[in-house]
C-alpha cells in the first residue's frame, strides 16, 4: 500500500544531497518588498527573481539531450572550419547562415576565401543547400553562398519582427569591416539589409566600433522594450568578454554597457548565442562559448537575464565534449544561435551544435534538443518546497510546466501576502498532480474562484516530491 499523502506544513526533509552536490550555490531569494506586477506573463524558474525561499529544493540546470546530426559542411565553399551558425524561421521553413571555411591542415592555411552561406528546411532536421546564383566561387554560381569578400568571416543575420521595418529590409545583419583611426585601420561592424535573405547590400558602414568583433556577433528586434538590441565580443584586459548596446533605427547605438554576472567568476565567453525568449519575450536567454586558454577546447553554457545586462550564468556546461562525438578538439563545441520549435515535435525545443571542427574533412552540425521552457527547474529529490515572494496576476487558471517520478506528487496553495493560507486554496485543497505536463491546469476541491483574488497580492508555495518545475503562467 502506498504511504498516505499529507500536505503538513512542517519543514519538508529528504533533498538527496548529490542533486544539490551537482549544483551551483544557489544564492539567497528575491528581494521581498512590494509585490511582482506578474499580469498573465509566463515565468521560468531559470533565477531566484521570484523566489522568497526554498527548503529541500534546488535550482537545477538541465542538458539537452543529442539528436541527429543535420548538416555537414562538405561543399566545395565549405569545410572543417565552417562555423558561426545563425538558424532562424521564416514562415514554413527555416534557415541556417554561416561562414563557409576549410582549413588545410598540410598547408597549415585556408584552402578557400570565407564566404557566407545559407542552408534550408522544412523541418529544421534535414537540410539542403540551395543553388542561388548570386555569387560566384571556383568560376561558378551554382552555390549556396549569399555573401563574400570582407564580413564573410562573420556575417551574422536575423529576420526583423519590428513591425516598422521596411519590405526591403526584412532581414537585417552584422558584418565583420574595417575603418581607419589614427591612421590606422580597425576592427567594426557594418550594417546590412535584404528583402529576401539571398540578396545583400550594406546600409551604414562602422555602426559599432568599439569591440574585438572576431567572431559571431549578433542583433534582434527586441519586441517586448521595442528596440533593438546587440551583443558582440571585446576583450577586457586580455578575456574574452561580452559587450551590449541598444538602438531605434539599428544604425544610432547608445546605452553601451559591458555584461555583468551575478556570483560568477571570470571566464572567457563569447559568441554570446543571447535572445529573447519567445514564449517568456521579458526574459533574455544566452548559450555563450566558455574558452579554455590552455587546451583551446570550447563549450557553450547557458545564462540568462531580465534587463540584457546582468545575466545570471551557470557553471556547468551545456554540451560536454564528450557528448556525442569529435567535439573535443580545437574550438569544436560552438551552440549556434536560433532555438527552434520544429513541426510535429511538440514540448520540444531544438538547438544545434558543432562538431568535427578542424578535424575535417566536412565539420558538422548536430541538433539538441530541450523540453519546451527546460532550461532550469525547480527540482527536489524527496519532498521540497518552494515559496514566492508576493506578486499580483491577472487571469482565471493557474499553468504549470511540471515532471514528476512516478511515485512523485505537486500541490499549490496560495496564501495571502501575510502568509495565511487564503480558504479554499489550501495545499490540503489541491488536487496533487503526478505525471509530466507542459501545461498543466492546477485544480483545487470544490473550484474556488482564482479570478476572485486576481489584482490582490499573494504568495505561491509550492511543495514538490520528486518533482521538477520549470514555469508558470496564469491564463484568462
Amino acid at each position: 500500500m502506498k504511504p498516505e499523502w499529507s500536505w503538513s506544513r512542517r519543514r519538508f526533509l529528504g533533498a538527496a544531497p548529490v542533486l544539490a552536490a551537482a549544483l551551483p550555490r544557489f544564492a539567497r531569494g528575491a528581494d521581498t518588498g512590494a509585490p511582482v506586477d506578474l499580469g498573465s506573463r509566463r515565468e521560468l524558474f531559470v533565477d531566484g527573481f521570484l523566489v522568497e525561499r526554498m527548503e529541500d529544493a534546488v535550482l537545477r540546470l538541465h542538458t539537452p539531450e543529442p539528436a541527429e546530426v543535420a548538416l555537414v559542411c562538405d561543399a566545395p565553399w565549405e569545410g572543417n572550419t565552417s562555423a558561426y551558425f545563425a538558424i532562424l524561421r521564416d514562415g514554413d521553413r527555416f534557415r541556417a547562415y554561416y561562414r563557409g571555411s576549410h582549413f588545410d591542415e598540410t598547408a597549415k592555411k585556408g584552402a578557400h576565401p570565407e564566404v557566407t552561406a545559407m542552408a534550408e528546411s522544412r523541418d529544421g532536421r534535414a537540410w539542403t543547400k540551395p543553388d542561388l546564383g548570386v555569387c560566384e566561387f571556383a568560376g561558378s554560381r551554382g552555390n549556396s553562398i549569399v555573401w563574400t569578400g570582407e564580413g564573410s568571416h562573420n556575417f551574422t543575420p536575423f529576420l526583423d519582427a519590428n513591425p516598422a521595418c521596411r519590405p526591403d529590409a526584412r532581414y537585417k545583419a552584422f558584418a565583420g569591416g574595417t575603418v581607419s583611426a589614427g591612421g590606422k585601420r580597425k576592427p567594426c561592424l557594418d550594417a546590412l539589409a535584404s528583402a529576401d535573405g539571398v540578396r545583400w547590400s550594406v546600409t551604414a558602414h562602422a555602426v559599432i566600433t568599439d569591440g574585438a568583433f572576431d567572431s559571431q556577433n549578433l542583433a534582434f528586434w527586441d519586441a517586448h522594450r521595442g528596440e533593438y538590441r546587440a551583443y558582440w565580443r571585446f576583450f577586457d584586459k586580455g578575456v574574452r568578454a561580452i559587450r551590449t548596446a541598444v538602438s531605434r533605427d539599428f544604425l544610432r547605438w547608445e546605452r553601451q554597457a559591458d555584461l555583468r554576472y551575478e556570483d560568477s567568476p571570470a571566464e572567457h565567453l563569447y559568441t554570446n548565442a543571447v535572445m529573447p525568449y519567445a514564449r517568456a519575450p521579458h526574459l533574455f536567454i544566452g548559450f555563450p562559448t566558455r574558452y579554455q586558454p590552455k587546451t583551446q577546447q570550447v563549450e557553450p553554457v547557458f545564462m540568462s537575464s531580465r534587463d540584457g545586462v546582468l545575466f545570471r550564468r551557470w557553471g556547468g556546461e551545456l554540451i560536454p565534449i564528450t557528448a556525442p562525438k569529435d567535439r573535443d578538439g580545437n574550438r569544436s563545441n560552438y551552440l549556434a544561435w536560433g532555438l527552434l520549435e520544429l513541426p510535429g515535435r511538440p514540448g520540444e525545443m531544438s538547438v544545434f551544435a558543432t562538431e568535427a571542427y578542424y578535424k575535417g574533412p566536412a565539420g558538422r552540425v548536430r541538433r539538441f534538443t530541450f523540453r519546451t521552457d527546460g532550461f532550469v527547474s525547480v527540482a527536489a529529490a524527496g519532498r521540497g518546497e518552494l515559496r514566492t515572494r508576493p506578486l499580483r496576476f491577472e487571469g482565471r487558471s493557474l499553468e504549470l510546466n511540471v515532471k514528476t517520478a512516478p511515485a512523485g506528487r505537486v500541490a499549490v496553495e496560495l496564501q495571502d501576502e501575510a502568509g495565511r493560507v487564503v480558504p479554499g486554496f489550501a495545499a490540503e485543497d489541491c488536487v496533487p498532480f503526478a505525471g509530466d505536463a507542459i501545461a498543466h491546469t492546477v485544480e483545487w476541491k470544490g473550484r474556488p474562484d482564482l479570478a476572485r483574488l486576481a489584482g490582490r497580492p499573494v504568495r505561491i508555495r509550492f511543495i514538490l516530491e520528486a518533482a521538477d518545475l520549470f514555469s508558470m503562467k496564469f491564463n484568462a
